[in-house]
């Protein structure tokens, strides 16, 4: 039989051939009974339970809220392209089964249409649409077509030959205008039925960067400060050493402002203390290079800080989004582990630290992780589309990577570091910025609170 169906839709079952039962002509895609839905995930030992953090009077209307807010999401991210679909096996019928993409609004003729089937006295198939319709054009004789120009096609012959180049001959069109989504037309012999997906799709215009021929124009050095100027011009001290014309971005939200000279520095000031995730953004939206490097305003540049081999790893793995490095020896990485839960619940995650998965190809010191320390280079887009949430202004690292799980692919890499400069007392800020840089209890209560109805989280676990 053939099942096809997504998560928390209904299934519909079709009968094989050795049931004898032949399918009735208005038969739809239309499905007929409830798949289980997915069961509730096992929160690892140790985690913390997040809404036991929602106060208790508000818990009702915010998880109201969180579970109105998941059908949106779903309606952006699932379509019935993300259905199962399972074939027939022995199918007289021949069609695509990957790969057929249409533009919106446009006609396609759908490739691979046959039917192979023993000698008959008619051959009749009958083709269903729900996002487009079907026709034919410059038929042969000998064949019967019924339907055409509607979302369901009958064609018949007494000649297999004639039936299979009508079925050539078969066009899609698509009838609504949508940037990605999707069309199952069933397909149907007697009591044979094949369903195949249609990808609907506008093609994306590609967004290009010119490298140039050197470093500086590959890459654009980023990073936010506040209240550590002494620590700051250490740092630019340490990176003209090594790279005297590459471009650094300042974003600032220092409560006193000091303005930072220099050729090839653009310093961004701030309203006083909007945050780490803030200061991200506000530095990243002024890149215009194809990559990032991402670095705190107390580390140090040395002979082992190349940017460059950062810069060919990725050249070399096109797929890659970030590439993290070492500070001081600290090759810290970690690997989320996320189940998605049912619905009310929500679900589990555990950022496990150290973990990673396999390595690179070519670079075996190189492995695939979800996240990575804070000196780390980065495709500038790829970073741009997920974004820093400003409203984490000082709990804040692992919360992007999770933001990003699923569309960032992350690595790690131990062959560049950086060093991270030796604390000292001459900063005269050190105690107006350790009371911030120091988060309180309201802090960390605001951050499970953000997970448990952003993250759509049951319960999390730092591991």
């Amino acid at each position: 039989m053939i099942v096809y169906y997504r998560p928390g839709e209904l299934r519909r079952e079709v009968p094989t051939p050795r049931k004898s039962r032949p399918l009735p002509h208005n038969s739809s895609l239309s499905p007929q009974s409830h798949l289980p839905p997915p069961g509730p995930c096992t929160c690892p030992g140790g985690s913390v339970l997040l809404k036991d953090h929602i106060p208790k009077d508000q818990y009702e209307k915010v998880a109201k809220r969180r579970a109105k807010e998941l059908q949106q999401h779903k309606a952006r991210t699932i379509s019935v392209l993300s259905r199962l679909l399972i074939a027939l096996p022995n199918s007289p019928l021949q069609y695509p089964i990957q790969g057929f993409t249409v533009r919106p609004l446009t006609t396609t003729p759908i490739p691979g249409l046959a039917l192979h089937a023993e000698q008959r006295s008619s051959y009749k198939v009958l083709l269903n649409v729900s996002k487009g319709v079907l026709t034919t054009e410059n038929l042969a004789e000998g064949v019967k077509v019924q339907g055409g120009g509607g979302t369901r096609l009958i064609m018949e012959s007494s000649s297999l030959v004639i039936l299979n180049d009508a079925l050539a001959k078969v066009i899609y069109t698509s009838t609504i205008y949508h940037i990605h989504t999707g069309d199952l037309a069933s397909f149907q012999f007697e009591n044979h039925e094949a369903v195949f997906p249609i990808t609907i799709k506008q093609p994306q215009l590609p967004v290009l960067h010119d490298m140039g021929t050197d470093i500086n124009s590959h890459v654009t050095i980023a990073t936010k400060t506040f209240l550590r100027y002494p620590q700051l011009k250490v740092l630019l001290s340490s990176i003209r050493s090594f790279y005297s014309n590459i471009e650094v971005i300042i974003a600032d939200d220092s409560f006193e402002p000091e303005q930072i000279t220099g050729e090839h520095i653009r310093q961004y000031f701030m309203p006083p203390a909007q945050g780490w995730f803030a200061g991200r953004n506000l530095a990243v939206s002024q890149v215009t290079t194809k990559y990032l490097l991402w670095v705190d305003d107390d580390f140090l540049f040395t002979e082992n800080t190349k940017i460059e081999k950062l810069v060919e790893v990725m050249e070399a793995v096109p797929e890659l989004d970030v590439l993290g490095g070492t500070v001081q020896g600290n090759q810290f990485y970690f690997s989320l582990l996320y189940e998605e839960g049912e619905e009310m619940e929500g679900g589990c995650l555990y950022r496990k630290s150290q973990g990673k998965f396999q390595s690179l190809p070519g670079y075996p010191k190189c492995f695939l992780a979800n996240g990575v320390v804070n000196f780390f280079l980065a495709r500038t887009d790829a970073i741009q589309r997920v974004g820093f949430d400003p409203k984490l202004q000082r709990v804040a690292h692992s919360e992007f990577f999770m933001d990003g799980l699923g569309s960032l692919l992350v690595a790690t890499c131990d062959h560049v570091s950086i060093d991270h400069q030796p604390k000292t007392g001459n900063n005269k800020d050190i105690g107006r910025y350790a009371s911030f840089r120091n988060p309180g209890n309201n802090d960390v209560e605001f951050k499970l609170q953000l997970h448990f109805f952003k993250n759509h989280l049951k319960c999390i676990k730092y591991g």
